[in-house]
């Protein structure tokens, strides 16, 4: 384990967050580029509010757990004025896209750009103390509550009761967002959202015939045999698992651990390339073609949540095969994704694990995958250590 403390800890910190202290912010207009080419060169201005509230996040987060460093403190608390100055149209909501000075691209219609940027929020008044940043979170926090049984709304392509389907990755993320914000939050609404995600996930979406969990099914929770239906994200499944893996040890649940652990397995071993290794990004329940183009493609953020979820699932229950998946998967990733010239990571490989793209950053990659991944790891690691009985 100690190797593994050293390692993650000086990656994030000596390697990872410089590249982004260096590369990312706009000192003009305020907020981040997030479009770096491998060596941190910016190629395109736009700015997408989710990546920013992202950004905003993970520097508050830092300065929060790890160091109080000003200069961590002075880019979140810069990029959370730009976005109230410009992230939101006049009901509140979050747009999805801006230009470079601010003005609006594209409409609010993603709930994830709430999503994220309540939690900037609520992390940036964890630092600072300001009541405005609060008011902000639990504002946006209430709207996505609000939202979260439609949250397409007007902007749905879908023609009402036809195939009507629920999205896993919204309950998904709730089971977290609401850790996020609960020194803002009433414990009754804290516990209430906290059931019902992990109800939703584990028993609505986690498909106890497949062993897998599904990424749409219909509000009642049952099978549809169409593309959407069909459709596994193995990422998605193994991010929702830590974050469950969180809220049983803190419900001292032993019983939900030990479930997150054996779907974790069987998701790794159902979604595992076998013939070149890596995690395929979609796949099909029924081996058929996948709509998604890019199904085989190994992405950055599905193998360093994969890696989470397995050092949990080893912590909490010392189950060997999660061990084994710790080794596999980080030689996976310092193999294929880290980049030892320019540093950071890539964020997409063909399946083969040569890098097809050698940007940094775009429209989905920004700085909180990486970075919230590695720290997530190094203390892991610690704790680890620290308790040695299943070593």
């Amino acid at each position: 384990m100690e190797k593994y403390i050293d390692i993650y800890r000086e990656y994030l910190l000596e390697n990872v967050v410089p590249f982004w202290l260096r590369n990312s912010r706009d000192t003009v207009h305020g907020g981040f580029f997030t479009c770096l080419l491998r060596d941190g060169q910016v190629f395109d201005t736009d700015k997408f509010v989710w990546l920013q509230a992202r950004e905003i996040w993970t520097f508050a987060m830092l300065y929060n757990e790890v160091s109080p460093k000003n200069e961590w403190l002075e880019m979140a608390v810069q990029g959370g004025e730009f976005l109230i100055e410009h992230g939101r149209n006049p009901l509140g909501h979050w747009y999805f896209s801006l230009r470079r000075d601010g003005k609006p691209l594209t409409e609010a219609y993603s709930i994830f750009s709430d999503c994220f940027a309540a939690m900037a929020f609520a992390q940036l008044h964890r630092a600072t103390d300001i009541d405005a940043y609060a008011d902000i979170a639990t504002s946006t926090f209430d709207h996505i509550l609000q939202r979260k049984d439609n949250p397409k709304g007007q902007f749905s392509k879908g023609v009402a009761g036809s195939r009507d389907l629920k999205g896993f990755a919204l309950p998904m993320i709730l089971c977290n967002l609401v850790l996020e914000i609960e020194h803002l939050l009433p414990k009754e609404v804290v516990e209430k959202v906290l059931e019902e995600g992990v109800g939703e996930v584990m028993d609505i979406f986690y498909q106890k015939d497949l062993k897998l969990i599904l990424e749409n099914v219909s509000p009642e929770g049952d099978f549809i045999d169409c593309f959407e239906g069909r459709l596994v994200n193995p990422g998605h499944g193994l991010e929702a698992m830590w974050f469950v893996m969180d809220i049983a040890r803190r419900w001292e649940d032993k019983a939900l651990i030990e479930k997150c652990v054996e779907i974790s397995l069987d998701i790794l071993e159902y979604g595992w390339d076998t013939e070149h290794g890596g995690i395929f990004y979609f796949r099909d329940i029924k081996n058929f073609p996948p709509q998604q183009l890019e199904w085989d493609q190994k992405l950055w953020w599905v193998h360093l949540e994969a890696l989470v979820a397995v050092f949990k699932g080893y912590e909490l229950s010392g189950e060997p095969r999660c061990l084994e998946w710790v080794e596999r998967l980080h030689l996976y990733i310092w193999d294929h994704f880290v980049d030892k010239e320019h540093g950071e990571m890539f964020g997409y490989l063909q399946r083969n694990g040569d890098p097809l793209l050698y940007a940094k950053g775009g429209k989905w990659k920004g700085f909180f995958h990486v970075p919230r991944a590695l720290f997530q790891l190094w203390k892991t690691a610690e704790r680890i250590q620290m308790n040695k009985e299943y070593i």
